[in-house]
């Protein structure tokens, strides 16, 4: 099914909710994303960081997130999700507008 970018805050306020209440209901659709997992699919991690399927992968491949296999499955250590974008992070050189 294609996705389209919905005029979500629209929405919410033609339905008289909330957005966050929206957005909520919303992601109920995916997956709950079970705060006990300590392995993750490549899917739940790509989506813990707001990328597609195809970057994460590619990632995982240069060995930027470390993964593990168990039988045929591929899993992603949960915290190596937060490691790796504190890396990004302290790698970004921001620079200060006066």
């Amino acid at each position: 099914m294609p996705e389209f970018p919905l005029p979500v805050t629209q929405i919410a306020q033609l339905l008289g909710i909330p957005e966050n209440a929206l957005r909520t209901l919303m992601a109920e659709g995916d997956e709950p994303g079970d705060p006990t997992l300590v392995g993750l699919t490549v899917e739940q991690a790509a989506r813990r960081l707001g990328i597609g399927r195809t970057k994460m992968y590619e990632y995982v491949s240069s060995g930027e997130i470390p993964s593990v296999k168990i039988g045929s499955l591929r899993r992603i250590p949960a915290e190596a999700v937060g490691e790796f974008l504190a890396r990004r992070y302290r790698a970004t050189d921001f620079d200060v507008a006066a």
